[in-house]
């Protein structure tokens, strides 16, 4: 990969209208004083955590791509205090611009996956997600030969010994879609597609709605129905704010192609942990990439192509 400089801008404001939508709108509407702002947050707290891992700055915090540099600068420190409050470490959060020139896409080779799932727990361990219960952003589904149908692959196979004679394996997650429906649904805008083809999550703006939850056809996007678990000394220090940083109970969360390495000009962690290479990443602006020629001369497919979401997650076959 081959990294040039960050944008300096986001990407545009979301509309005034949209946002009224939002919890946050609609208590600067409603209430002064910091003494009726907690009392209706603490109100709230089941729709998000703000006994433990989250505050009232979080809850009023403005839309991300609203935040002037300064008020940025404010929001990561204040990530950083509560990380170290929750769990006794003091984190890096980073805040990545995507990068000029970069457009990124994943293929997965077929042929080469075996089924030993060290790309999910890879996944789980570089992006803080909950261990107990353990939420993955990555399935790996046991296929029968001869069949693309998702409804026949199996989630929770458990065996002795991978591959199995008779099927292939095929791990889904978020497909970064080009026109991805979980951004049209999201009430609020707490969901937005960047230039470099990521599509990424404003936690502290999530109302736990669940909309895109339900319009995405690849079943990406996880909800957090109790406050997630993770033991201290698993704790990845290195954090962004668009990507691994901890969540929180009532958001839901996905993949963002390990948004705190790739924009760094790293490999997402599931492809440095594949044991077979199946695995392939890189920027589709760059016809000398690696993933360019894949999708140039490889016979390569997407998912559910008929609903017309563009994903830019690819499949193949060494054949």
């Amino acid at each position: 990969m081959n990294p040039t400089k960050n944008h300096s801008e986001n990407a545009p404001k979301s509309s005034a209208d949209t946002r009224d939508l939002s919890r946050r709108g609609f208590l600067r509407k409603s209430l002064t004083g910091a003494t009726g702002l907690a009392a209706l947050a603490a109100s709230l707290s089941p729709l998000k955590d703000f006994d433990s891992f989250s505050s009232v700055e979080a809850f009023l915090q403005k839309h991300y791509r609203e935040l002037s540099p300064e008020e940025l600068k404010d929001v990561l420190t204040r990530i950083e205090s509560e990380v170290e409050r929750e769990y006794g470490i003091r984190p890096h959060v980073k805040d990545l611009k995507p990068m000029d020139g970069v457009e990124f896409a994943y293929a997965l080779n077929l042929t080469r996956c075996i089924g030993c799932r060290k790309c999910v727990h890879a996944c789980v361990e570089e992006n803080n997600q909950s261990r107990s219960p353990e939420l993955q952003y990555i399935r790996v589904l046991k296929m029968p030969n001869g069949t693309f149908d998702l409804e026949k692959g199996d989630h929770h196979y458990e065996t002795p010994t991978v591959p199995e004679e008779g099927s292939y394996y095929m791990p889904v997650q978020c497909h970064q879609c080009k026109k991805p429906p979980c951004v049209k649904v999201c009430p609020v805008e707490a969901t937005w597609q960047e230039s470099d083809g990521i599509t990424v999550v404003d936690y502290d703006w999530c109302i736990g709605c669940r909309y895109c939850q339900a319009a995405c056809p690849y079943g990406a996007r996880q909800f957090n129905f109790v406050k997630p678990s993770i033991p201290k000394e698993k704790i990845n220090e290195e954090m962004s704010y668009l990507g691994n940083r901890p969540r929180t109970v009532g958001v839901v969360e996905k993949c963002h192609f390990c948004i705190q390495r790739t924009r760094a000009g790293r490999y997402p962690a599931c492809l440095e942990a594949c044991p077979t290479g199946a695995r392939k990443f890189g920027n589709v602006l760059d016809p000398e990439s690696e993933i360019s020629h894949i999708l140039k001369n490889k016979r390569v497919f997407v998912l559910k192509e008929e609903v017309g979401t563009l994903p830019r997650f690819f499949y193949y076959f060494d054949v």
